[in-house]
C-alpha cells in the first residue's frame, strides 16, 4: 500500500488572525510557521519519502522546502493539492463570516455549500481525491509520497478514503505543521496516523501489519 503523508502548511498570520487566506497569492509563513517546517524537515529527515507534491500557493511551498533539502529531493507543485477556491470569502475573517446565515451550511451540510464565485465542498473533495488517485497510480505501493496542501482539503480526502460522509469531515482537526498518514492501494485504505505534530518519529507514523485475513475496502 502506498503511504500518502498529507501535510498542512506551517502558520500564517492569516491562521494566527483567523481570516481565510484562499488562494491569495504572497502569504508566506509566520516566524512559528517556519520553525514548524524545520520541525517537519527534521523528523522526517529518515523517512524513506520517494516524491514530494505541494499546493502552489507560497505557505505549502515554504513548509515542503525545508524537507525537500533534507531529503536532496525536489518540489513538484500540484494544482489539485490546492486551497478551497474561497471566491468572494477570501480573505474574510472567520468572525465576520459566522455572522451570517449561510455560515450554520457550511458548517452543519457542508456538502450542499459553493462558496460565492468559488467551488463547492464536493468539488474540492473529488479534486483532491484525483490528485491522490493520479499519483497512486504512478507510484508503487513500497512508496512513501509526502503530499502538503491545506486543513479542509487535507480533511476532505481523508473522510472520502474513511468512508466518512462530507457532512461529517469538519469533525477531523488538521492543524498547522501537522501530519497525517494515509495507507492506499486499489483494494482498500487505512488511516495511519491524524494530525501527528512533532515530536514524532517515522516508525510511529507506519501502518500496523494487517491481521490475518482481514482487509479493508475502499469507499
Amino acid at each position: 500500500m502506498t503511504i500518502f503523508l498529507l501535510i498542512r502548511h506551517g502558520e500564517t498570520d492569516y491562521n494566527k488572525r483567523m481570516h481565510l487566506p484562499g488562494r491569495i497569492p504572497g502569504v508566506h509563513l509566520n516566524k512559528k510557521g517556519r520553525q514548524q517546517a524545520q520541525a517537519l524537515a527534521e523528523n522526517l529527515s529518515k523517512a524513506p519519502i520517494k516524491a514530494i507534491y505541494s499546493s502552489p500557493l507560497d505557505r505549502t511551498l515554504e513548509t515542503a522546502e525545508p524537507l525537500a533539502k533534507a531529503l536532496n529531493l525536489d518540489v513538484h507543485a500540484m494544482a489539485g493539492l490546492l486551497e478551497t477556491d474561497c471566491g468572494e470569502w477570501q480573505g474574510l475573517s472567520v468572525k465576520k463570516l459566522r455572522k451570517q446565515k449561510v455560515w450554520q451550511v457550511v458548517q452543519r451540510h457542508p456538502s450542499l455549500f459553493t462558496f460565492p464565485g468559488g467551488e463547492s465542498v464536493r468539488e474540492c473533495q473529488y479534486r483532491m481525491v484525483q490528485a491522490i488517485e493520479s499519483l497512486r497510480l504512478i507510484h508503487s505501493p513500497e512508496d512513501v509520497v509526502a503530499c502538503f496542501s491545506h486543513a479542509d482539503p487535507i480533511k476532505q480526502v481523508i473522510a472520502f478514503y474513511l468512508g466518512l460522509g462530507l457532512d461529517n469531515f469538519q469533525r477531523l482537526i488538521i492543524t498547522p505543521g501537522s501530519v497525517s498518514a494515509l495507507s492506499i492501494s486499489e483494494n482498500g485504505s487505512q488511516l495511519v496516523t491524524l494530525n501527528y505534530n512533532p515530536s514524532f518519529t517515522w516508525e510511529s507514523l507506519q501502518p500496523p501489519m494487517p491481521k490475518s485475513g482481514t482487509h479493508n475496502q475502499k469507499p
